[in-house]
């Protein structure tokens, strides 16, 4: 049986909300292994003058842990 963990993980990109969550993950696989999905919780922007500067987002990343197996 798989044992699955969800984190939260808050990112942003000055791109889009799309590499934002790729930044997330990216951040998230420097310490997390065995990333599943990406949820993209939220979504924000920051805007200067009329344009948005920067994009914002939330995500919930699921990922498997390798535990010893009971019997």
């Amino acid at each position: 049986m798989a044992i699955l963990k969800v984190i939260e993980i808050m990112a942003n990109s000055s791109k889009g909300w799309e590499d934002a969550a790729r930044n997330a993950v990216k951040h998230a696989s420097k310490t997390v292994k065995n990333i599943k999905s990406v949820y993209i919780k939220d979504q924000t922007a920051v805007v200067e003058g009329e344009n948005i500067s920067d994009y914002r987002v939330t995500t919930k990343i699921t990922f498997e842990v390798h535990g010893q197996d009971s019997k």
